[in-house]
């Protein structure tokens, strides 16, 4: 199997945060090498997020669901159209 190839760079990494990278490489027994490799693997290969479900129940609330009878501009006034 052939090894990965890397390139070697410097990255300026503000004080607070380089402590908390190097406690977390240490919390989970890795190298701020694979978290910082990590890190980039995430930003450009995102996950795709989970996908918005569509909205079944009342989008306006009521004490007597399916007994609401607005006008257009009660809606109006509840939802703030732009």
């Amino acid at each position: 199997m052939k090894a990965k190839a890397y390139v070697r760079t410097t990255v300026d990494i503000p004080t607070p945060l380089y402590k908390q990278l190097r406690q977390r490489a240490a919390k989970e027994g890795s190298t701020i090498k694979q978290l910082v490799v990590q890190g980039v693997e995430e930003v450009l290969n995102p996950k795709p997020g989970p996908q918005q479900r569509r909205r079944t129940g009342p989008i306006i609330p009521s004490k007597r669901p399916g007994s609401l009878h607005l006008t257009n501009d009660q809606i109006y006034e509840i939802i703030g159209f732009p």
